[in-house]
């Protein structure tokens, strides 16, 4: 994908598939940070080829997370999205690795109880999954709620970074 950026400068978002142990992850990014880690469900054999160097420190931490040798992301994020979700995205970022919140406790520490709907859709638009830890957001009753990804990664994501891996979460 081609975009200009506000000084009209080209800017080439780029693209690679990482195949993980729940699925492959299409992650876009381009030189100002990364733009979107998603499941997909199928990856066509052209869509494989080496790592572009603006992803490789992005592909780098995400194989680290999934090895279990990492539990904290630093990379450059540069997300799309209304002021409100990046302020939601931003709180996202603050559940610490084998934790989870509730829609309502993430509501209440954005200043308002009310726009818990509102959180919980700026939530699921999360564009940058798993590095913006939208999977560890469940029910006020400690149920497993949407994920973008499908409830069976959630589930998976939150047993393999709970502190019990013994024990089955849900």
């Amino acid at each position: 994908m081609i975009k200009f950026n506000k000084f009209c400068t080209l800017v080439q978002v780029q693209t690679y598939y990482l195949k993980t142990e729940i699925g492959s992850l299409e992650i876009k990014g381009d030189h100002n940070g990364l733009k979107s880690v998603v499941f997909v469900n199928k990856v066509d054999e052209k869509d494989k080829k080496e790592i572009p160097k603006v992803l490789k420190e992005s592909v780098n931490q995400l194989t680290e997370y999934f090895n279990g040798k990492r539990t904290h992301f630093t990379l450059k994020l540069s997300p799309e999205g209304t002021d409100f979700q990046k302020k939601v995205w931003k709180q996202l970022q603050e559940i610490p690795f084998g934790k989870t919140t509730s829609y309502q406790k993430m509501a209440n520490l954005l200043g308002n109880p009310k726009v818990i709907r509102a959180a919980a859709s700026a939530n699921g638009k999360n564009p940058i999954s798993i590095i913006i830890p939208c999977h560890r957001v469940i029910g006020s009753d400690g149920s497993l709620t949407g994920y973008a990804g499908g409830l069976h990664r959630k589930k998976w994501l939150l047993e393999f970074e709970s502190p019990s891996p013994q024990q089955s979460l849900f």
